[in-house]
């Protein structure tokens, strides 16, 4: 249905296809902001009345509250109390209404798989509230000072038992140092390691190259990667890298899923002690483990050789950007050097509110929380598939809040990637990971982290037939069937 959004300027046609699959809220999202975008609608143009649109379009108010919730959002619209809403002021677009239209405009996301995200919905707000509170109330003055760049020592002490508890590492309170998640704890790890000679530092294939590598050179030293296999880092690969500091993720591969081995754990060990070198463990998810206890840390093993980071990225929530780092003894004041150069340390009451937080028990019981609702995700993906791709294998289930779904050999990854996300779904393929992926192995990294059970199964239902497509005409760049589009994005509530 047509009709006409008066306007001061030119009067705006808009046009909801009801035979279209995408629904109408989103087909009016996406008419009203092109209009903006183009300029067809003007900076300070009011709007019309969500109840008055919906009638003259003949849907819903609610599609047109949730259109306007969405355009405010995105800063496409502006309202202040007591006055109309209204288009927002933009800077002139570089497209104008003579541009051609792309041929191919991908469709929105209908599914995110997006992996290393938890649920940004389940975040224990309430408790994070309540202990900053706690926090503001009881802090003395004096620690609102500048502090000890290592990190508030009640959060130090915390964290130390908190780990030898859940973790097995043996730590101190001044074995550990506050920092700003793992980002900044390897850039802060790998300044001092170069410092005193060791200045090529290796990193897992497929793993966090891009990360860990700009953290190497940005303290003067060489990055290596090292490859991955069913067993995880491969040792032997390693020895003959030149490195001697290995950043490695042991518990739970980033992104393969892989657990590192009892053999290698030791080999690794043993190569540390025999190139007098450093391993750098990565505890990004160590929590989340479901079919047994965690796998505990290597850090436990030898204190002298393992610097362990870890973070409250995946447990809690990325943005609070709080992290730590277990450090040996003869390394902790070079870290804590650099530490104070960078940003003379964290927030102290978003450290002490942690502290808070993780003794009176709210961090454990939020953590079975969230590892209760994963492990349900986790086997939603995992009937999913069986039931709507049986022939394809899943991996890395044992941890964590991703895994890996095996394509069918001679699919190409990359393009069967970017029709994923024409079609909706946004997914991303091992070899986003990789400097050197191998194209006879085409994977794709399953994020559930956040992402609901209902929309994994539509997720895996829309690959699947996308799959089916592939197989049917040799090549993944066909047209996704219409019809069958269709047909999932009906039982998608709109």
């Amino acid at each position: 249905m047509a009709v006409e959004w008066s306007t001061s300027a030119a009067p705006l046609l808009l046009d909801l296809d009801r035979a279209d699959p995408t629904p109408l809220g989103r087909q009016l999202e996406r008419q009203v902001r092109d209009a903006i975008q183009t300029g067809r609608l003007a900076g300070g143009e009011r709007v019309p009345s969500s109840r008055a649109l919906a009638e003259r379009l003949g849907i819903s108010r609610g599609l047109v509250q949730d259109c306007y919730a969405q355009l405010l959002a995105e800063g496409y619209l502006v309202a202040h109390p007591g006055s109309a809403t209204r288009v927002a002021q933009m800077p002139r677009s570089r497209r104008t209404l003579d541009a051609p239209t792309p041929a191919s405009v991908a469709a929105p996301v209908v599914v995110s798989f997006s992996s290393g995200v938890p649920d940004l919905g389940m975040i224990p707000r309430g408790d994070w509230a309540w202990a900053l509170r706690e926090a503001s109330r009881a802090l003395p003055n004096a620690l609102f000072d500048y502090g000890d760049p290592a990190g508030d020592p009640e959060l130090r002490s915390v964290l130390a038992g908190y780990l030898r508890r859940v973790r097995a590492a043996d730590v101190s309170a001044d074995d550990v140092i506050v920092c700003a998640g793992f980002a900044q704890g390897i850039v802060l790890v790998a300044e001092a390691l170069v410092a005193r000679g060791v200045d090529t530092i290796a990193h897992e294939d497929p793993g966090s190259g891009g990360t860990i590598g700009a953290a190497v050179r940005a303290a003067g030293g060489t990055a290596v990667s090292v490859r991955v296999d069913e067993q995880g880092l491969d040792v032997e690969s390693l020895a003959v890298s030149g490195a001697r500091a290995a950043v490695v993720t042991p518990a739970h591969q980033w992104p393969t899923g892989v657990v590192l081995s009892p053999e290698r754990r030791h080999q690794l060990l043993q190569w540390a002690e025999r190139v007098d070198g450093v391993i750098i463990e990565d505890e990004y998810d160590a929590e989340f483990r479901y079919d047994r206890e965690p796998v505990g840390s290597l850090q436990g093993l030898r204190p002298d050789r393992v610097i362990s980071i870890g973070t409250v990225s995946k447990s809690l929530a990325p943005g609070l950007r709080l992290g730590w780092a277990v450090l040996p003894h003869d390394l902790g004041p070079a870290v804590v050097g650099a530490k104070e150069r960078a940003d003379r340390g964290n927030p102290v009451l978003d450290q002490r509110a942690l502290a808070i937080l993780m003794s009176s028990g709210r961090y454990d019981r939020h953590l079975r929380r969230m590892r209760a609702e994963y492990s349900r995700r986790r086997d939603a993906l995992v009937a999913a598939v069986a039931h709507d791709a049986p022939a394809l294998r899943v991996s890395g289930l044992a941890a964590g809040i991703h895994a890996v779904l095996h394509l069918p050999e001679g699919t190409d990854e990359n393009e069967f990637v970017a029709r994923a996300r024409a079609h909706g779904v946004a997914v991303s393929g091992m070899g986003w990971f990789s400097a050197a992926a191998d194209p006879a192995d085409p994977r794709l990294v399953l994020g559930f982290g956040n992402t609901g059970i209902e929309s994994i199964e539509l997720g895996i239902r829309m690959l699947a037939e996308l799959l089916l497509l592939v197989e049917t005409s040799g090549a993944a760049t066909g047209a996704y069937p219409r019809n069958a589009r269709a047909e999932l994005l009906a039982e998608w509530p709109e």
